[in-house]
C-alpha cells in the first residue's frame, strides 16, 4: 500500500497543498485530477521530496518512501524536460539503470536486455539511436515511459503522460498501464481527461489544494464535488462539457 499522511506544502507562505491524506492499494491505476493550479504536480513532487514539505509523510508498504526511492519511477511534465538536450533514445532509457552499473561505470548485459525489452514494449527499439529532439511528442512520451519500465519500479508517478500524444500512443500506454496493474504495480497519474476515459481508473483523487474527494470515478465525479474543485469554471461550462465531466 502507498500511503500519504497529512501532506502540506507552502510557497512563500501561500498554501499549495493542505493536509493531504490518502491510500492506494497495489495493483491500482489512480487518476489525480483537478483544475490547473490545483496542486497536482506539486503533490507528486512533494511525495518524492523534490520540493520542501511543511508537514506530512509518505509510506510504501509501511516504510518511508524516501528510503525506497529506487522502487519509485517518476515521469515529469513535458515542460520540465529539455527536449533539445543531445541524447539518444537508448541513453535516456539507460539512465534508469545508473544504480546497476559496475565499478567501471559500464552497464551489465542484463541492464542492456532490460532497456531493450522496455523499448520494444513501447515500440521504439528501432529508433534507439535517434536523438530525442527528433521524435514526435507521442514518441517522446513513450521514451520516458520506457525509462520508467526499465527502472523496474513498484510505484509509478506520472505527471500528465498523455499530453501531446497521438491516438496510437494513447492506446499503447493504456495497454501498458493495464499490464502493470496485472503485475501488481501502483500507478498514480496526473491527468486532464474528462468523460468516459476517467472510468478506466480504479480510483480518482480530486484535488483543489486539498483533497476534495477520493473513491471510484462515479463516487468522486458528482456535481457537488466538481463544484467544490472547479468553482466558477464549472458554472461557466456549457451543458455538453458538464455532462462529459460528470458520471452522475
Amino acid at each position: 500500500m502507498l500511503e500519504v499522511q497529512n501532506l502540506s506544502v507552502q510557497y512563500r507562505e501561500v498554501s499549495a497543498l493542505e493536509d493531504i491524506s490518502f491510500q492506494i492499494h497495489s495493483g491500482s491505476i489512480v487518476g489525480l485530477i483537478g483544475a490547473n493550479g490545483a496542486g497536482k504536480s506539486t503533490l507528486l513532487k512533494a511525495m518524492l521530496k523534490l520540493i520542501t514539505v511543511q508537514t506530512g509523510q509518505v509510506f510504501y508498504r509501511g516504510k518511508p518512501l524516501k528510503q525506497q526511492r529506487q522502487k519509485v519511477a517518476y515521469l515529469p511534465q513535458r515542460s520540465q524536460i529539455d527536449w533539445d538536450y543531445p541524447v539518444t533514445v537508448w541513453n535516456v532509457v539507460m539512465m534508469s539503470r545508473i544504480h546497476h552499473t559496475n565499478w567501471w561505470g559500464k552497464h551489465s548485459r542484463r541492464s542492456q536486455e532490460i532497456v531493450q525489452e522496455a523499448l520494444e514494449r513501447v515500440e521504439l527499439y528501432e529508433l534507439r539511436d535517434r536523438p530525442i529532439k527528433h521524435l514526435s511528442g507521442g514518441q517522446q512520451q513513450r521514451v520516458f515511459l520506457a525509462r520508467a519500465l526499465a527502472q523496474q519500479a513498484d510505484v509509478l508517478l506520472l505527471d500528465e503522460p498523455m499530453a501531446a500524444v497521438d491516438k496510437k500512443t494513447e492506446a499503447l500506454m493504456w495497454q501498458i498501464y493495464a499490464e502493470l496493474k496485472q503485475e501488481n504495480k501502483t500507478l498514480l497519474i496526473s491527468c486532464h481527461e474528462w468523460g468516459d476515459t476517467l472510468d478506466r481508473y480504479d480510483q480518482l483523487l480530486l484535488l483543489n489544494h486539498r483533497l476534495v474527494a477520493s473513491g471510484t470515478p462515479r463516487q468522486v465525479l458528482t456535481s457537488k464535488n466538481i463544484q467544490s474543485a472547479y468553482g466558477g469554471s464549472f458554472e461557466n461550462m456549457n451543458q455538453s462539457d458538464r455532462e462529459e465531466l460528470l458520471f452522475c
